[in-house]
């Protein structure tokens, strides 16, 4: 049985080449030029590479200036907002499982606001250069932050807002219990013209409002759990032209491999598995995937 640190192997290729529209190259092993080129073997020849804090937005900025096929987004992660704000003990404004990456964070001590608008002014500069094509990921994550930093969240998310307009970038979402509110901030503030929601998460019906609002909805390898027969009937009517495919890197590893390490490499699996779902040719899926990530990152 395959250790859970093997690495999956390598997909049949797409015929039709295709991007993965969020991942995270500095959390990932081996070097950069092995992953795009193992990428690029199988169809995904371009990646979004997306900032999470301070350290991996500049990354991401640096990485996508000497690579062509890297474009990037920059931003504070949602749990990152209030661990600036109030300090932490220590860990990674990620999701456990991170392997080290440029984006783990030491302790620190509480900086309160004025340390978050510091942040937020590098993020705006970061978010002028050529090669930065979005803001994010940005927004609510109630599922690992608590009511305490309700509040820098908020405030960040909605800075990251107005930046992403000012600039003209397209606006980078993660959405993690945390719905209801996201919508509601977004019509607020009023969405950038291209707002992305990364890894999406909601049902059918809250499918049916961001397509009314004309907002793309992001499919990672999730959608092919066991239990996420809601992400697929959301991907089943999510309007094609608003349809992406991402990885989120080293994270979400699709089936049959889930628990094992991903990498950008593997979207043909889930490009395969969202053919299905949609009952839909697998080159005219990777066609309409490709046009539409260039569309939504303006590249």
């Amino acid at each position: 049985m395959p250790s859970t640190t093997e690495a999956p192997p390598l997909p049949d290729p797409l015929r039709v080449p295709v991007a993965d529209s969020h991942t995270h190259l500095d959390m990932q092993t081996g070097t950069v030029e092995e992953g795009l080129a193992k990428a690029a073997s199988v169809g995904v020849t371009t990646v979004v590479q997306v900032g999470c804090d301070l350290a991996g937005s500049r990354w991401a900025a640096e990485t996508a200036a000497a690579y062509d096929a890297v474009h990037a987004t920059v931003a504070l992660h949602p749990n990152e907002a209030p661990r600036i704000v109030h300090g932490a003990p220590g860990g990674t404004s990620q999701p456990s499982g991170a392997q080290g990456g440029r984006s783990r964070q030491r302790a620190r001590r509480a900086g309160g606001d004025g340390a978050l608008d510091e942040a937020l002014a590098e993020i705006d500069r970061l978010a002028a250069l050529p090669q930065v094509k979005g803001v994010g990921e940005t927004g609510l994550d109630y599922f690992r932050t608590g009511p305490e930093g309700k509040d820098a969240q908020e405030r960040s998310f909605r800075a990251h807002i107005e930046i992403a307009k000012r600039h003209r970038r397209a606006l980078v979402i993660h959405d993690r219990d945390a719905h209801a509110d996201v919508l509601r901030i977004l019509k607020e503030e009023g969405a950038p013209e291209r707002t992305v929601f990364h890894c999406y998460s909601g049902d059918a019906a809250m499918a049916e409002v961001c397509a009314r609002a004309g907002y793309y909805m992001s499919f990672a390898g999730n959608m092919t759990f066991k239990n996420a027969q809601p992400l697929r009937d959301a991907l089943a009517v999510a309007p094609l032209e608003l349809v992406l495919v991402e990885t989120d890197a080293p994270f979400l590893t699709p089936v049959p491999y889930r628990g094992r390490p991903n990498a950008p490499y593997l979207i043909p699996v889930t490009v395969r598995a969202m053919a299905a779902v949609r009952g839909m040719d697998e080159d005219a899926l990777a066609t309409a995937l490709s046009a539409n990530t260039a569309r939504a990152f303006d590249y």
